[in-house]
């Protein structure tokens, strides 16, 4: 009979997860994941595969339970507050753990270098899945009258994503919550009304020429 395993998988996964948030892809070592999951290396591989097949199904569980928060905000009513829903969702994503600032995708991408580019592109393709599925939402709110007409929604989609992973970069960089959350906020404050603004252009009467 096969031995049972002496380590619970769910616990073991979660342990890999945050050591791969805190320390990126490349940065992380199997000693680290020996050491963070308390699962020796053949107990590891036999579980999970290589550092690549842990590191792939870690970030599964990343965005089925941390980024959940994104899925949620595709089903606000409104365009803006799908817009707000995202933005505050990041912010509080990236500061949740004191240890591990930042977003672990973008940790990941950032520290990848050639050797690891198929776990790069793995998370940029994830990242322009997310992109899209943001710009179908607002092509929707657009569609129903509820984002102008003339808004560029590929170009909404791509700056609320740019602000997102810019928040991830700063608060790796050690940028406060309250800091980041005024940084969002802001950039909520940008996005653009429902209908365009009608501008009442006032005539000035010229003076009538004199003989």
């Amino acid at each position: 009979m096969g031995r049972h395993r002496e380590f619970d998988l769910d616990v073991a996964l979660e342990a890999a997860l945050r050591v791969f948030w805190e320390k990126g892809y490349e940065g992380t070592s199997f000693d680290d994941l020996t050491e963070a999951t308390g699962v020796v290396r053949p107990g590891l591989y036999s579980a999970f595969g290589n550092k690549e097949a842990l590191f792939l199904k870690a970030l599964d569980r990343y965005d089925h339970t941390y980024t959940a928060y994104f899925a949620e905000a595709l089903a606000q009513p409104t365009a803006k507050e799908v817009a707000r829903h995202i933005l505050e969702g990041s912010v509080n994503l990236v500061t949740c753990y004191a240890k591990s600032p930042g977003c672990m995708s973008v940790n990941g991408a950032l520290g990848c270098s050639d050797h690891s580019a198929s776990i790069r592109d793995e998370l940029f393709k994830r990242r322009d899945a997310a992109q899209q599925a943001l710009q179908d939402r607002l092509a929707r709110a657009q569609a129903e009258g509820d984002l102008r007409a003339d808004a560029d929604c590929a170009m909404l989609a791509g700056y609320i994503m740019a602000v997102t992973h810019g928040l991830a970069v700063q608060a790796k960089a050690g940028l406060s919550r309250p800091a980041l959350m005024a940084i969002a906020r802001h950039a909520l404050s940008t996005w653009p009304p429902a209908t365009a603004d009608r501008v009442t252009l006032r005539r000035t009467a010229r003076p009538k020429n004199r003989p």
